[in-house]
């Protein structure tokens, strides 16, 4: 029974966040392991209130906006590269998040 691996990586810094899939993509293809995506999500838009006024008069800082995007990439079996994947260090501007399923054969139970 195979384990499906779903890495979903998140970053405020597309450029480095499609550099990151781009390298595992290139490290599977050549190892031969099957992957599936990397699929991205709609970019979220997020908007961050700050109340710290100005002075006096009770003037606010402008809201902070930012961007969120997402990628998701499944590796079918393949435990050893998911595992390796895994353990290696990513750059502090994207956030990695590791889901694994043992997935059974239909019929099976």
């Amino acid at each position: 029974m195979p384990y499906v691996t779903t890495l979903t990586l998140t970053s405020g810094d597309r450029h480095r966040l499609d550099d990151v899939v781009a390298d595992i993509k290139a490290r599977a293809e050549r190892k031969g392991v099957e992957l599936k995506g990397p699929r991205p999500k709609q970019p979220r838009k997020l908007r961050v209130p700050r109340s710290k006024t100005l002075g006096p008069d009770g003037g606010r800082f402008d809201p902070w906006n930012y961007t969120v995007y997402e990628r998701t990439i499944d590796i079918v079996g393949y435990e050893g590269f998911a595992r390796e994947v895994t353990a290696e260090a990513f750059p502090p501007t994207v956030h990695v998040e590791v889901d694994v399923e043992q997935q059974t054969p239909p019929g099976s139970g």
